[in-house]
């Protein structure tokens, strides 16, 4: 994992764009400590699953949002500098994991 396909150069994002990501990333990360706590605490099964399904919802979100960012920035890029059908390829594979 972290290693990507091509070595495309990527446009850093902005500190207000990292720290959108990271604060998102941190609910959610304090969402899934919740659920190994409702697990310890013997919490009903339909109340736990609520909760996984709300940080899957969450996670899409943050990928939705990483994707429309690689678009915008990456994948124009390469496009502009005659990489497009590499990107997008390598974009797509990605979605269709997204996917499953």
């Amino acid at each position: 994992m972290g290693e990507h396909l091509h070595d495309h150069p990527t446009t850093p994002r902005t500190k207000d764009e990292k720290q959108a990501i990271v604060n998102r990333l941190k609910r959610i990360e304090g969402q899934v400590r919740g659920i190994q706590k409702m697990i310890e605490e013997d919490r009903y099964c339909v109340d736990v699953l609520v909760q996984i399904s709300a940080i899957n919802a969450a996670l899409k979100k943050v990928g939705f949002s990483v994707t429309e960012r690689h678009i915008k920035h990456c994948v124009s890029d390469a496009i502009k500098s005659g990489e497009g059908n590499e990107t997008i390829e390598e974009l797509m594979e990605v979605m269709q994991q997204f996917s499953k």
